[in-house]
């Protein structure tokens, strides 16, 4: 019996060369702040792979400054410029009404903690942000706003947001983007983007955990959340993690199969709504990412749908949270327009470098009676 993984943009496999390049700089002693020529062979190593890194999101080498993971990243760089802008009188944060809670909890700790206004920017029924709103809240509260903080593509549905506009809307307003599920997937140009940060991480790509970046343009300085021995532009502390940063170069390089990924999603589509007439797509009408697709399906409930898809040797993903075993609605699919029963009849099928029309198939076939026992224990 085979095992399908369809759950790509929660983490995806080490790829060869990402594995290959972190068991090789495993093997090399050196601490990538010392002087000696253990030390300064460390560094090159590192240094290389920020090159590499800087040439894939198309920003300086200076600008790439690596954390332990995009959760960090977004930390740094969303409490950096509130923090900034708080010394001038600006208590504003604004994110979108659909971002990771990377975003959203650290936003909602700087409103507990710091005197924060937290604003929402809603979204329409397809996910995408609503442009005339954050014009809005810019016309009417600019001198007011720290940093405005929108994800490039989201999470849970795939949908992707214009951040362009979302800059030029901004002004002078630093702008942060999370684009942690869209770096390689889509193209992703710092420099063309015009944010004042972007968040990556590696294990999103086919590299290994425990390692993310934060390109922050050069000139912008920000609070550090950590002290210590002041590395990566004193803004993030911490001996670097050398073996990762090269396997993270390693898949960054590595060109990812857009065109396949998105073949994949849409016959996975086009076979869900033959097995389950009554499946919903989530934001089917909007621009997204070429891996992700999120259904659903009613009179389900989704966590007894990955029980069931697991049992049939399955693993996809809820978008819904559960917090000390409480079962919670996405807010993303209810800043959508779901209702909460809706909501929680939902399921993320995401597809990666990796997967195949074997895997598409297998998924289709298990599916209309994972439904049918879905739906039947939703009744009892």
């Amino acid at each position: 019996m085979p095992s399908i993984y369809v759950d790509h943009a929660a983490t995806t496999p080490m790829s060869p060369a990402a594995v290959s390049a972190i068991s090789e700089q495993m093997q090399q002693l050196g601490n990538p702040s010392s002087l000696h020529s253990h030390g300064r062979a460390t560094r090159k190593a590192l240094e290389d792979a920020r090159e590499k890194i800087a040439a894939q999101v198309d920003c300086l080498p200076s600008e790439v400054i690596f954390t332990a993971s995009g959760t960090e990243a977004n930390n740094i760089a969303l409490k950096g410029m509130f923090w900034n802008g708080k010394k001038s009188g600006k208590n504003v944060v604004v994110i979108s009404s659909v971002e990771h809670h990377a975003i959203v909890d650290p936003a909602h700790w700087l409103e507990t903690h710091e005197g924060a206004e937290v604003i929402a920017i809603p979204v329409t029924g397809d996910g995408v942000i609503n442009l005339d709103f954050l014009r809005e809240v810019v016309s009417n509260r600019g001198t007011e706003i720290a940093v405005i903080s929108i994800m490039h593509s989201n999470n849970e549905t795939g949908v992707l947001q214009p951040i362009k506009e979302v800059v030029q809307i901004a002004g002078d307003i630093p702008v942060h983007t999370d684009a942690v599920q869209s770096f390689k997937k889509v193209p992703v140009s710092y420099k063309d983007l015009g944010v004042t940060s972007l968040t990556l991480s590696a294990h999103k790509i086919g590299g290994p955990l425990g390692i993310g970046a934060l390109i922050l343009r050069r000139a912008y300085e920000i609070p550090a959340l950590l002290h210590g021995g002041g590395q990566e532009r004193e803004i993030r502390s911490g001996t670097l993690n050398a073996p990762s940063i090269v396997a993270f170069a390693a898949a960054a390089s590595e060109n990812y199969p857009s065109t396949q990924v998105a073949t994949l999603r849409d016959s996975f589509i086009s076979g869900v709504k033959s097995v389950v007439d009554d499946a919903y797509i989530n934001g089917e009408a909007s621009s997204r990412l070429p891996g992700v697709v999120n259904v659903t399906f009613p009179g389900t409930q989704s966590d007894t749908l990955l029980l069931l898809l697991d049992s049939a040797h399955v693993s996809a993903s809820t978008g819904s949270a559960c917090s000390a075993g409480v079962h919670e609605a996405s807010h993303v699919l209810l800043a959508m327009g779901h209702d909460e029963v809706s909501a929680q009849s939902s399921l993320r099928f995401s597809f990666g470098a990796t997967s195949t029309q074997a895997d598409v198939d297998f998924v289709l076939s298990v599916l209309p009676d994972v439904i049918s026992r879905g739906r039947a224990a939703n009744l009892r």
